[in-house]
């Protein structure tokens, strides 16, 4: 996952909604958004390499999220896999502060990341690089591939438009937010941050969708928990850039788990 914007607690009628691209080589083999079998009450999608993911949800309103740090110094053969971070918080018990902190214990075994972690009345972030834990304020974020918030021209694009259309609009229309996500603009070069990639690297990589001959978006994520409770998880997968197809998901949260 590369991209999310989100808000929390900051709309009137929406306790969390989400707009998140997911990035990833081509060929890495993938199972879209359903319900695990192996774990029936977790709606995500699948790695099929090392049997984690980049975001998901549970029945019970547990919700995680996690981006990587593009940091190649952090990058090694030997590290665990990102995607278990996700995965263990949504089948885990552990209130989100109890699970960052065992995380953090052993942040160093992994490359670098982002994690946010909770639910739709609080979120939580932790990234290796930074070392904290911090409960997430009310309101817009970003985060892509540095820190929460950290100004790089998606993120910046993305929370003023999230932000006008939530200004336009009490009812969220998921087909809004997937806009925002295709949108495949790239950044001038003088807004670009430098990470060691190179500088055609960070124009591909600077569009909030991306299209490169071997890496890409490969899905997109909107997420709606309103007042009420009442869960919309859809998701739009895409192949080289084009889009192959959606899946659509509701249900409620229990008010006891809520």
């Amino acid at each position: 996952m590369c991209l999310i914007h989100f808000n929390i607690q900051g709309h009137p009628n929406y306790n969390l909604i989400v707009a998140a691209n997911r990035d990833e080589f081509y060929k890495r083999p993938t199972e879209k958004a359903h319900f695990w079998p192996d774990a029936p009450h977790l709606l995500a999608g699948r790695d099929l390499v090392q049997k984690g993911t980049w975001l998901g949800i549970t029945k019970e309103g547990r919700f995680a999220a996690l981006t990587n740090i593009r940091d190649l110094s952090l990058e090694g053969k030997d590290k665990k896999s990102r995607g278990a971070i996700v995965r263990g918080f949504l089948t885990s018990t552990d209130s989100p502060v109890d699970y960052l902190t065992k995380i953090s214990q052993e942040k160093d075994t992994y490359a670098g990341f982002n994690i946010l972690v909770g639910n739709s009345q609080e979120l939580f972030h932790y990234n290796n690089i930074e070392d904290k834990i911090v409960q997430v304020t009310p309101g817009t974020h970003s985060l892509s591939n540095a820190s929460l918030n950290t100004p790089w021209p998606k993120v910046i694009k993305g929370k003023k438009m999230l932000g006008d259309y939530f200004r336009q609009s009490d009812k969220i229309k998921t087909e809004h937010l997937f806009q925002i996500l295709e949108n495949n603009e790239q950044a001038q070069d003088s807004h670009l941050p430098n990470t060691g990639i190179g500088l055609e690297m960070e124009r591909q990589l600077s569009a909030s969708f991306i299209k490169t001959p071997e890496y890409g978006t490969r899905s997109a994520t909107v997420l709606l928990i309103d007042r009420n409770n009442q869960v919309i998880f859809k998701e739009r997968t895409y192949k080289k850039g084009i889009l192959v197809g959606e899946e659509e998901f509701s249900f409620s949260i229990p008010t006891s788990t809520a």
